[in-house]
């Protein structure tokens, strides 16, 4: 489908430090080549049936870790980082509930003492564990990122595809569901599928996309309240005979991503 009269803009910016945790909005984001957002995916929470080995980090699927595909009561926490400090606050209906400098041992296990209660009951078994990705490489911001891919990438979600979402399911959709990094505004519906396999610029960035996102259960869940409340997958199956929302893109050439930013295919 076409775009609208006037160019797409970044409507919003988030990145999610703690992998199935809520997310932080950014009023504009330094990309870097072959990376995604700083820190976007940098932690996650490894459960006790986990194969992932913290002494040989190499990506792992989802399954690994505690997210709200399957432990929705994740959302009902929200999670504020501070990358100067380290400090990860957990709030719960406005109040803190626990916090940690999370580059220390002594952190990370206050954390792990507040998630070993508070999940318990969860379908994935503790101990429940804070890991950070492994050490960067130089120049980079860190060097491994908790995604649901194996790609480091930029996730880019069309508000027009969510609202447009909202005729079949006939409730409003928060764009958090999707958990994307940059939420674009002024194409119409789903016209970003078009742009797989394009180069597209955005602020100062170049960034190629390279797949349309795959939707699982984790949609399902309201991202303020932690109900699972809304059968995203289905609806997107019965509206539009497919289960994708957003895209993912690599970061080619770095630069400054601002909201209010056009983004748009490069012509070749």
């Amino acid at each position: 489908m076409s775009q609208t009269s006037g160019p797409a803009r970044i409507a919003a910016i988030h990145y999610y430090p703690v992998k199935g945790l809520s997310a932080q909005s950014l009023p504009a984001v330094t990309l870097a080549p072959g990376m995604g957002l700083p820190h976007d995916r940098r932690f996650a929470i490894l459960h006790g049936a986990s194969s992932y080995d913290p002494e040989d980090p190499v990506w792992r699927p989802k399954t690994n870790y505690l997210t709200l595909m399957r432990d929705e009561k994740l959302a009902t926490l929200e999670a504020r980082y501070d990358p100067e400090t380290c400090m990860l606050v957990l709030n719960r209906a406005g109040k803190p509930v626990a916090r940690g400098r999370i580059d220390t041992a002594t952190g990370r296990l206050l954390i792990d003492q507040f998630l070993a209660a508070y999940m318990k009951g969860s379908a994935a078994p503790g101990p429940y564990k804070l890991i950070d990705s492994p050490p960067p490489a130089a120049g980079t911001p860190h060097g491994h990122m908790f995604s649901d891919i194996q790609d480091r990438a930029v996730s880019l979600i069309n508000l027009a595809s969510v609202h447009d979402l909202e005729r079949v399911t006939q409730r409003p959709v928060n764009p958090l569901r999707f958990r994307g990094n940059l939420h674009l505004e002024g194409l119409e519906p789903w016209a970003e599928a078009a742009w797989v396999g394009r180069r597209v610029r955005v602020g100062t960035a170049l960034l190629e996309v390279f797949k349309t996102i795959t939707r699982c259960a984790a949609t399902e869940v309201d991202p303020e309240t932690g109900e699972r409340d809304l059968p995203v997958v289905k609806s997107l199956q019965r509206g539009f005979g497919h289960v994708t929302c957003g895209i993912y893109a690599r970061v080619l050439a770095g630069g400054t991503v601002t909201v209010g930013d056009t983004i748009g295919p490069v012509e070749a």
